[in-house]
């Protein structure tokens, strides 16, 4: 894969944006899946495991790739 490849890739909106809607947000009942870990780990993250903190990192991917994608569109301006 050539290097332009990858940065239309991590520069596409809408991608990102369902990344976000889809693994960023999965599973959606009772609340979406990162917003339990955050809400975990910023109640002190006591006894989360491992596997509790590659959950994080996952679900949590996309949304720092959209906040990459914003930093990166605001800096070109």
């Amino acid at each position: 894969m050539s290097e332009t490849k990858r940065v239309t890739f991590l520069n596409d909106w809408r991608l990102i944006l369902m990344a976000c809607a889809t693994i960023g947000l999965a599973p959606f009942w009772p609340e979406p899946h990162v917003w339990g870990k955050l809400r975990w780990v910023l109640g002190g993250a006591i006894g989360m495991k491992p596997m509790d903190w590659f959950d994080l990192a996952l679900h949590g991917i996309p949304w720092l790739l959209m906040l990459r994608l914003g930093v990166v569109k605001l800096l070109r301006l």
